[in-house]
């Protein structure tokens, strides 16, 4: 009788996913000759400079401003859109801390708003209704690779005066209407940490097709300094967000290999939103008829414990992992998290924002809170594999469905019995 890994019995996955992050002597090779060169800076050396035109060429943009990392890169463009104290800036609730924290930083307001139950992305009736006289723009994070709801956010903004910043950190390459995103509002911010769709163990970068923004950005990341002008002369308020020519070497080979890897997560995607389709209590995350590419940092699904016989997501994942199928944990809620409910958010505020009650605090949040405790995330080098792999994540699913009640407390491995 077949077992539950978790219980003793043999895992579904009889291979293992491709190793992440991937590189090849095309790394090796170009990380030597940055060694050989002995320019290390990035501001004498020329990786750097090369992969901001390669990658913003990538996404049809017409500049790249590399940062230090992806929370980085939203703080940069944040302060050179003039974002002050006292402003405020609609965010997703269920996002990464940093696409609030980064406007906290600028000394302005997060404006935490739910998002839709079917794609997890920012709703756009909601930050509609939040925009206030304080308002200077929004967030919109492209969760798992599949974008926000552009169109709708783009006439939000142009309608109010605000601007429209793309967090795509989980969206390298991702297409809306058959654009790249991150070249939708004025600017979009992109990461390259350890886990993310290309990778150089950390990094950023910011891309924009206007010409004052890149002049400003580029400011703010390298100490307030002007391009063309004297070394020591400072002109703004920046501070030394610089990428290193290690990084930038790195990234330039991660580059090579982006539009094969985003079309294989996608076409995989698809595979997995077909299998799953008939697992009861198996809700994929929708994909929007307009997300013509989804990137696919994570494959995201959720789950209905009651056709699991009850069990908590924590155990579902537990019996997952034992099965061979890798998670990361979807985000809290951001309004949930303890910076803003101990109050330590408002030590970055002034004036009456610092003093005033936040409706947000105590506000009702559900699509935030159902992605965070029932959403399953498949991390996006597992959908670099073949159908087979595919195949073993939906085996996975429906071997611990059949067996969910000896996952119960009070039952043991025992318990368990042949379905039907």
């Amino acid at each position: 009788m077949t077992k539950l890994a978790i219980n003793g019995g043999l895992p579904t996955k009889t291979k293992p996913f491709p190793a992440w992050p991937h590189y090849d002597e095309r790394e090796q090779k170009a990380l030597t000759r940055v060694l050989e060169s002995r320019q290390w800076w990035r501001t004498e050396g020329t990786c750097v400079t090369q992969f901001e035109q390669d990658f913003a060429a990538f996404h049809s943009a017409k500049h790249g401003i590399a940062i230090t990392n992806g929370t980085h890169a939203l703080e940069v463009a944040i302060a050179a859109l003039g974002v002050v104290p006292g402003d405020e800036v609609i965010v997703p609730d269920s996002t990464f801390v940093a696409t609030a924290s980064a406007i906290l930083f600028a000394g302005a307001m997060p404006v935490m708003v739910d998002i839709c139950r079917d794609t997890e992305c920012i709703d756009p009736d909601l930050v509609e209704a939040a925009i206030t006289p304080r308002t200077k723009g929004m967030i919109p994070v492209h969760l798992g690779g599949h974008p926000a709801d552009l169109d709708r956010l783009k006439e939000i903004a142009n309608k109010n005066r605000l601007f429209l910043l793309e967090d795509c950190a989980h969206a390298h390459g991702s297409e809306w209407n058959g654009q790249k995103v991150g070249t939708h509002g004025i600017a979009g911010t992109f990461s390259f940490q350890s886990g993310k769709n290309m990778t150089a163990g950390e990094g950023g970068i910011i891309i924009t097709n206007d010409d004052e923004l890149e002049r400003k950005l580029r400011s703010v990341h390298d100490c307030g300094r002007l391009p063309g002008e004297w070394f020591y002369s400072h002109f703004a308020c920046g501070s030394n967000y610089r990428l290193s020519e290690w990084q930038g070497a790195i990234l330039q080979v991660q580059l090579e290999r982006l539009d094969d890897q985003r079309r294989r997560r996608d076409a995989n995607g698809t595979v997995l939103d077909q299998l799953l389709a008939d697992i009861p209590g198996i809700t994929p995350q929708a994909r929007d008829p307009r997300c013509t590419l989804n990137g696919h940092y994570a494959y995201i699904f959720h789950l209905e414990s009651s056709a699991f016989a009850g069990i908590s997501a924590q155990r579902f994942t537990e019996a997952m992992n034992a099965e061979g199928i890798r998670n990361q944990a979807p985000y809290p809620p951001v309004h949930n998290l303890d910076v803003f409910q101990n109050g330590a958010y408002k030590t970055r505020l002034t004036g009456e924002q610092a003093n005033e009650e936040h409706a947000f605090l105590k506000a009702d949040f559900p699509n935030s809170r159902r992605a965070a405790t029932e959403g399953y995330w498949v991390p996006q080098y597992c959908l670099l594999g073949d159908e087979q792999d595919m195949e073993e994540i939906a085996a996975a699913i429906r071997k611990i469905q059949s067996h969910a009640a000896s996952l119960l407390p009070g039952e043991s491995s025992g318990a368990e019995k042949t379905p039907g």
